[in-house]
């Protein structure tokens, strides 16, 4: 157990004048009696009452010595543990385009898509994982952690309108999007080094082609496994007009010609989801994927623990009330 304030220990210090206060003024404030001898007393019993006398004193010590603990904060000490588990490096590299809003997908293909990721990164807690995001331009959303509480935080937080309010220019940069991926796994010692990359679109922004992002993960180890997500003819489409919001069918366009050609490349897979059941099967070809050992190191967060000293500052506090007014009661 820690204390976070151990400075308000030296208020225990005030516990010394105190104790030389309660027996100096006891000596004047007792009533007395004035005896010709006290020879008669010097062998009659002492009560129990008697030897108990200081304790109210003591009580009042001790619960003020338990006020000073609640005050400095005490916490529960952070443990380390040191491990090492079985699992790979994964990067999520996900499209956020404005057409990743047609709802041929349910409830629309970001979504599902989210929600997909979810139950992976969910399923997978000893696995290194990040996200990269990618429109007209990519960027890393969330490195690869094994908080993966703080992962799915980001992953919940991504939305299609950064392309729309032009924070990043729309489109689909799959190579830049590969690439971004790809340059987060370049220093990992993982055997198992992988890239999930998820688009409804063929590449038509960026300076980088889909097949060079492709060879670059080739030459460092990294398979890719391409998802084109969509159906295969029209797609329903929410577009905003004065007044609200119109459906309208738009082409599905995925280049799925490239998507097969980066997935062979880098000895991975290409997958057509046409629905949400297409999109899980992904995690079927990722667990036969070789493990890797890493050693992890965890800790536990730090908890407060100042009740049970409040809680034995208010049983102190009610026993000397109890002894000073009732037990050792005295008259006058």
């Amino acid at each position: 157990m820690e204390f976070v304030n151990n400075e308000y220990f030296l208020l225990l210090l005030l516990l010394v004048p105190y104790v030389l206060w309660y027996f100096l003024y006891r000596k004047h404030a007792e009533p007395t009696l004035q005896m010709s001898d006290t020879y008669a007393y010097q062998r009659a019993p002492v009560s129990w009452r008697m030897r108990l006398v200081h304790l109210p004193m003591v009580l009042r010590c001790l619960a003020f010595t338990a006020l000073v603990c609640v005050l400095a904060r005490p916490q529960t000490s952070r443990s380390w543990d040191n491990r090492t588990t079985e699992g790979i490096d994964i990067m999520l590299a996900m499209d956020v385009s404005t057409s990743m809003l047609a709802e041929d997908l349910k409830p629309n293909r970001i979504e599902a898509a989210k929600e997909v990721a979810t139950e992976f990164i969910s399923g997978r807690p000893d696995d290194n994982i990040g996200l990269s995001i990618f429109a007209g331009e990519a960027f890393t959303q969330c490195p690869m952690t094994l908080d993966h509480t703080s992962l799915l935080n980001l992953l919940q937080s991504v939305r299609t309108d950064i392309a729309a309010r032009g924070l990043i220019s729309d489109g689909t940069a799959i190579g830049m999007g590969l690439a971004n991926a790809v340059s987060r796994l370049k220093e990992s010692k993982a055997k198992s080094k992988v890239v999930i990359l998820l688009t409804d679109g063929s590449n038509n922004m960026g300076d980088l082609s889909p097949m060079t992002s492709a060879e670059i993960a080739r030459s460092l180890g990294i398979r890719v496994y391409t998802i084109g997500v969509g159906t295969n003819k029209v797609a329903r489409y929410p577009m905003q007009v004065a007044g609200g919001v119109q459906y309208v069918n738009i082409p599905v366009e995925i280049d799925t010609k490239t998507l097969s050609q980066i997935a062979a490349t880098t000895d991975g897979h290409f997958y057509r989801a046409t629905n949400n059941r297409e999109l899980r099967q992904i995690y079927d070809d990722i667990d036969k994927l070789e493990k890797s050992k890493m050693n992890v190191k965890t800790f536990s967060r730090r908890y407060e623990a100042y009740q049970p000293f409040a809680l034995a500052a208010v049983l102190l506090l009610l026993l000397e009330i109890i002894f000073r007014t009732i037990v050792l009661r005295r008259i006058p």
